[in-house]
């Protein structure tokens, strides 16, 4: 059996491909665990894959929106705010 991943390598994963689909598809948090558990078979298991979630939420790297479902998006930059 392969090694599993840590919550940070979980949520990095997500990060990435929660990244990809900005701007062309809206990911719901079960979108999320199938990609990640397809991408590293075996080597993810269920309680990784919400504590990941959780911590992409918690550290402000990704936000929960609403529309017609949850979905998990990295924040958008307002357009008045200066970097």
């Amino acid at each position: 059996m392969a090694d599993m991943l840590t919550v940070e390598q979980v949520a990095d994963a997500m990060y990435k491909i929660v990244e990809e689909a900005m701007g062309k598809k809206k990911l719901k948090p079960q979108d999320l665990k199938k990609m990640v558990r397809a991408q590293y078979e075996g080597q993810v298991d269920r309680k990784s894959e919400k504590a990941a979630i959780k911590l992409l939420i918690e550290s402000g790297r990704c936000v929960y929106t609403y529309f017609g479902g949850s979905f998990v998006e990295i924040p958008h930059k307002e357009g008045s705010a200066n970097e």
